[in-house]
């Protein structure tokens, strides 16, 4: 066998994985350091496979079922490229085409949509308190009608993006971050800076920034967490950074300075999110239907938002980082100044010179979902990784 293959199944093999058999994945910190790194491993293994022509169809029928209730693009056929990657189809579910419109219930929802699904990839992540809760509910209804018999198996569940966490994209940041840097290994007393940056829209997700804190902390980094005075993000989630930290030997702190995250960072994240009270205030608006208290939100937001355009990943700052050379990330697309918007998260001439590096750490996002379902769906994944090099069927033919 293949000598870089057969060290990814040899790594698989010292680690213990086995609790991901059958199960789901909601948020990075329910993972235990050996399931992280198997995710880790289990996407490089399958993106080696596919570069070099080895078909990884893992399913000979089967359906992926993704709901978005938001917009996406990456995220959408990452998901779709992942499903494929491993045999299964993918198929959508248009919440406005079904009867969910007309008043279906979670639990028949599920059901319905699950008689041939192996995997339901969902993203809800604009009201706190709502995404995650809402995911929780479809696997507890397709665990239930499992044990009934109605359904020949259980699908897992891939948060795609909730009101928590941002599994799926972090974990894709954190690949692209560890292969930049020659390994994992290398991470420790590396200073990455999550920062607020300014964008002239409304309401974007907390789940990126507390992803971000939630897993890197994991690796002996130094995370620094920068937002102006009231764009705090959950409480509880800074409190998983601080508990990661301290295990890992790292260390993690807040700042309302860009300045003061920027300096001598190894890596910086410079990324628009709402307030985390103002996310609560619209979740209980629209609960209640109050839409002229959400049209006043809104502007109030922006308004807010306009008094902090400085903060903004500019050349200048940029050379205040390690050597001038820190890695640039951003989970896209980007509120690029003179180009998306007037005024936004970054400059052109920084975006245009990490175009590759942004595009590349997008990639690793749908082995990232892949390597998710094949830790739940396969008992042994290690051995199936070794069944598929042996077969060595051709992905296409040449």
């Amino acid at each position: 066998m293949d000598k870089k293959l057969q060290g990814y199944i040899d790594k698989l093999n010292s680690l213990n994985f086995k609790e991901m058999y059958e199960g789901d994945f909601f948020l990075t910190w329910e993972k235990t350091d050996d399931e992280i790194e198997a995710v880790f491993t289990v996407a490089d293994a399958l993106r080696y496979m596919r570069e070099n022509n080895i078909s990884t169809k893992v399913f000979e029928s089967g359906l992926g079922i993704s709901l978005f209730r938001d917009n996406s693009t990456r995220t959408r056929f990452s998901f779709a490229s992942a499903c494929n990657l491993l045999g299964l189809e993918v198929q959508d579910l248009d919440e406005g085409k079904s009867q969910i419109a007309h008043g279906e219930t979670v639990r028949e929802t599920a059901n319905m949509i699950s008689f041939m699904a192996d995997v339901i990839g969902i993203r809800d992540d604009m009201y706190i308190g709502k995404g995650n809760k809402y995911m929780h509910d479809v696997v507890d209804a397709v665990t239930q009608g499992h044990e009934a018999g109605v359904l020949e198996q259980k699908p897992t569940l891939v948060n795609l993006q909730c009101d928590i966490d941002h599994p799926t994209q972090c974990m894709a940041d954190m690949l692209h971050i560890i292969h930049t840097f020659g390994g994992a290994e290398n991470l420790k007393g590396k200073k990455i800076a999550m920062t607020w940056a300014y964008s002239p829209s409304y309401g974007k997700p907390l789940s990126v920034p507390q992803g971000v804190i939630g897993l890197m902390t994991r690796f002996g980094m130094e995370v620094v967490l920068a937002h102006p005075e009231g764009y705090e993000i959950m409480p509880e989630v800074e409190e998983v950074a601080k508990k990661n930290a301290e295990k890992s030997g790292g260390s993690f702190r807040k700042t309302n300075s860009m300045e003061d995250a920027f300096k001598d960072a190894d890596i910086v994240y410079p990324k628009s999110w709402a307030p985390f009270a103002a996310m609560e205030r619209r979740t209980d608006l629209y609960g209640r239907g109050d839409w002229d208290g959400i049209n006043a939100l809104e502007k109030e937001l922006l308004a807010q938002n306009a008094q902090h355009k400085d903060w903004c990943c500019t050349e200048e700052l940029m050379t205040s980082t390690k050597d001038g050379k820190a890695l640039y990330l951003h989970c896209l697309p980007a509120d690029i100044n003179g180009v998306s918007c007037e005024d936004g998260e970054v400059e052109a001439s920084v975006f245009d010179r990490y175009r590759d590096p942004l595009y590349k750490q997008a990639s690793y996002k749908p082995y990232i979902i892949a390597a998710m379902i094949l830790l739940a769906k396969q008992a042994d994944p290690a051995a199936t990784l070794e069944a598929l090099a042996q077969k060595n069927t051709p992905r296409h033919m040449k």
